[in-house]
Formats: C-alpha cells, sequence, structure tokens
C-alpha cells in the first residue's frame, strides 16, 4: 500500500505553495482534493495556485480555482506541450478564453522553454508559444509563470525581446547565483522547491542566498520534487514546510519571519489575495 510521507510540524505563520498540479496523479491514485486542501491548511499553507499545463488541465484548474475558496488558478500550454498540440492556434484561443473565464484565475503559466524534453524539431513551437503567452499575461494584466529548463539564457533573451510583464516567476528555479542575480534585476520572483535540499543543489543554495527576501517565493511543483528526507516519495501542499524550514537553514532566517516574507511576497506576485 502506498504511504505518503508523515505530516510536519506546522509552520509559525502561514505561507502560499505558489506551483501545485493538484489534478495529476501519481503511482495511479487520484488525488482527494479537499484532504489535500486540509491536510496542507493543517501545518499553515492554506492557500494554494493551482497550474494547468494542457487543455484539460487548465479547464480543471479554473474550475477547481472556482469552487474551492483556497485556490487560484494559472492556466497555459506546458513547454512540451506546445509541439505536440495539433493545432496550437486552436489550443491557444482557449487557453486565452480561460484566461478570462473567472477572476480567480490570476497567472499565464507555465509556460516558457524546456530544452531537456523537448528536441530541436520543437523549439520553434515552444518559443512561439513562450512568446503568445508573455503577450497574453500582458494584455490581460496576468502573472506569468515560467518554466525554464536548460534554457536560461534563451528564456531570458525571450522576455528581453518581448518585455516582460509587470509580475513574473521562476517557477522551480533551477540557475546558480549568477543566474538569480539576472533574473531579478529583470523583474522576477525566484519560487524555490523541494530541490533546494537536495544534496547535489548546492548552486541552488547559494542562489537562494543572493535572492532579495521580497522576491523569494516557495512551492511543491506537487506531486513531483517532494523535499528531503522524503525524494522519491509523492509531494503535496502540506509538505511546504519542510522546504521553509530548509530555506530559513539556508539563510539563518528566522522562520517565522521568513514565513511572512514569502506570504506577502506571493500575494503581491499573483495579483492579491484570496
Amino acid at each position: 500500500m502506498h504511504q505518503n510521507p508523515p505530516a510536519p510540524e506546522p509552520l509559525p505563520h502561514p505561507v502560499i505553495d505558489n506551483h501545485c498540479h493538484l489534478d495529476v496523479s501519481r503511482g495511479g491514485e487520484p488525488v482527494a482534493v479537499e484532504q489535500a486542501l486540509a491536510a496542507a491548511a493543517a501545518v499553515g499553507v492554506p492557500r494554494i495556485v493551482q497550474i494547468g499545463c494542457d487543455l484539460p488541465g487548465a479547464r480543471w484548474a479554473v474550475e477547481a480555482a472556482a469552487t474551492h475558496a483556497s485556490l487560484v488558478a494559472a492556466v497555459a500550454l506546458h513547454p512540451n506541450e506546445a509541439p505536440r498540440v495539433p493545432d496550437l492556434d486552436a489550443a491557444f484561443a482557449e487557453i486565452e478564453e480561460l484566461a478570462q473565464a473567472h477572476d480567480k484565475v490570476r497567472a499565464v503559466g507555465e509556460t516558457g522553454l524546456d530544452h531537456f524534453r523537448t528536441g530541436e524539431d520543437g523549439r520553434a513551437v515552444q518559443e512561439e508559444s513562450f512568446r503568445r503567452h508573455i503577450d497574453l499575461a500582458k494584455r490581460l494584466d496576468k502573472t506569468l509563470v515560467i518554466h525554464d529548463r536548460d534554457a536560461h539564457q534563451e528564456v531570458l533573451r525571450v522576455l528581453e525581446d518581448e518585455g516582460a510583464p509587470e509580475r513574473w516567476v521562476m517557477h522551480c528555479f533551477s540557475g546558480d547565483a549568477a543566474f538569480a542575480r539576472d533574473c531579478v534585476d529583470h523583474g522576477a520572483y525566484l519560487s524555490f522547491s523541494g530541490t533546494v535540499t537536495f544534496k547535489n543543489a548546492e548552486h541552488l543554495r547559494e542562489a537562494l542566498r543572493v535572492t532579495p527576501q521580497d522576491r523569494v517565493l516557495v512551492e511543491t511543483d506537487a506531486p513531483f520534487l517532494t523535499p528531503v528526507p522524503y525524494r522519491g516519495q509523492t509531494n503535496a501542499s502540506y509538505l511546504i514546510p519542510v522546504t521553509m524550514r530548509a530555506m530559513a537553514a539556508v539563510l539563518d532566517a528566522d522562520l517565522g519571519a521568513l514565513c511572512a516574507a514569502v506570504e506577502a511576497n506571493t500575494e503581491r506576485a499573483f495579483g492579491g489575495t484570496w
């Protein structure tokens, strides 16, 4: 039988999981949304940004945000999804409709570039999709949520070409300290996930140390990227306290103060409270 990690000690101040995939099951087990939200709230994670990565996921995110007070939504075609859709124009048209379907759709994302899973033959479409999503975020005054895998400088090049929206987030930040400074200089919020706890991720801890406190966010990317010591098991928003405590240790910061800063940053990044 599948065993979930135990609930950590609750945080001294609430924070927001700014990137979660509640509609994605792992190991064939469906996600019990009400139970997941209650478990997160019980440890100090009362609000979540639900990310839609394809058309079914985007539809689900909008419906979930409309149904649950603790959720807001982001909608987009994931960078690895964009080259696979049979009709990019039609798919993007629906994403644009969904982005305007409810006032709890706060963000356009996750979009961006992924040079790990998408080969040369799909990268032109991926970049076209990214540029369209940037434009949409600006036109609708939505936050832009960026997926960047093995494409750091290319992401910044496209953002410079298009002009970044007022609010944008580097989801699951994966660069080093120099890239962190670069992103912050371009106006980004940097979101750190369970990867910051991985043994081989000293570059992420260095990036966290140089990120101004008013630009730091936290996420799970659940059900993926589970923090140590539960790496390899299914991630969920209730494990945010594990990552937050690790981040506080890296920064030698007071946990309550860091939580308060991350909560305020996330509200600013996603356009207010919910």
